[in-house]
């Protein structure tokens, strides 16, 4: 917004530093410009919403997209593990308060609207949250179904708020975007492993790495061996199984959101693919798609997606 009296927009790591942003009531159209500001002020590695996407639905992505950049952000940018706890915490009160019918954070004021238009239940909401204290606390996983339940409260549930905006509920097509986000997940948790370690956190279970001959003390010192190699070998292929469960969806859903998922199912791969082309070695470099690349896999999966449409 602009405008004499229009609000400042900031980050969420800013914004609570201000009382007078957070004390204020904002209004859902505030909110809303708050929520567009935010998707389209971020870098990810696709853009939150897409050309493709039906316009009717870009304001209601945007929106979901400010409660899940502020969970994540209140977790990873504060600094402090205990004030993120807290500031968490608040953010749960901020939900409740929005299923209640009070609303005074422009996210909230915003997202108030879809979940209202769309029937969407607290959980999706709710689990992230949960994911996010988590991360506060947990920074070491043992196997795969202990990062798995990770996974399912920390990326399972925007694929499913995703199929809420689309008008999809089924049990059938939640199994399969489970699959896709936890796919996801996993490939960015394998492309950033330098990352996460400066946070102290590793994703790849440390059973896979023990399995191998390898130790939590391998990745910090960056020693990157055959062994390493073997393990994130490994974890490439978990991931690539997950994608190939989870690809039937796109074919399952309306044409425009088929590209988007096909899109982000197939550039997770492309990560995949990366990392196997540098030889697992993801402690020298991350792995990244670059801008030709990613025109690239638009335009394929543009292509598939018309393809699987006439022949149907």
């Amino acid at each position: 917004m602009s405008g004499v009296g229009a609000p400042a927009f900031l980050a969420p790591a800013s914004f609570v530093k201000s009382p007078e942003l957070l004390s204020r009531k904002w209004s859902p159209e505030e909110g809303r410009a708050y929520t567009r500001w935010l998707a389209t002020n971020h870098y990810e590695n696709f853009h939150v919403v897409s050309f493709l996407l039906p316009k009717r639905l870009h304001q209601d992505f945007y929106n979901v997209y400010g409660y899940c950049r502020w969970a994540d952000d209140l977790a990873d940018e504060i600094g402090d593990t205990a004030e993120s706890l807290r500031l968490l915490a608040w953010w749960r009160g901020e939900l409740d308060g929005m299923y209640a019918g009070r609303t005074t954070h422009p996210v909230f004021a915003a997202l108030g609207e879809t979940v209202e238009r769309y029937g969407i239940p607290r959980e999706p909401f709710s689990d992230l949250i949960d994911a996010f204290v988590q991360d506060q606390t947990v920074t070491r996983y043992r196997d795969w179904e202990e990062l798995f339940g990770y996974c399912r409260g920390s990326a399972n549930p925007v694929g499913r708020l995703v199929l809420y905006l689309g008008g999809y509920r089924d049990a059938e097509r939640q199994r399969l975007s489970d699959a896709t986000c936890t796919a996801l997940q996993l490939a960015n948790f394998w492309q950033d492993v330098t990352v996460d370690l400066l946070k102290d956190r590793v994703y790849l279970p440390t059973s896979i790495l023990e399995k191998h001959g390898c130790t939590v003390d391998d990745l910090f010192a960056r020693r990157f061996t055959p062994n390493f190699a073997a393990a994130m070998r490994e974890a490439v292929e978990k991931a690539r199984e997950l994608f190939l469960i989870g690809l039937p969806l796109s074919g399952m859903v309306d044409r425009r959101l088929a590209i988007d998922l096909d899109l982000f199912s197939r550039g997770g791969m492309r990560v995949l693919e990366k990392i196997e082309q540098q030889g697992y070695d993801v402690l020298r470099a991350r792995p990244a798609i670059s801008k030709v690349e990613r025109v690239r896999l638009l335009i394929q999966s543009v292509a598939r997606v018309a393809f699987s449409t006439r022949a149907a």
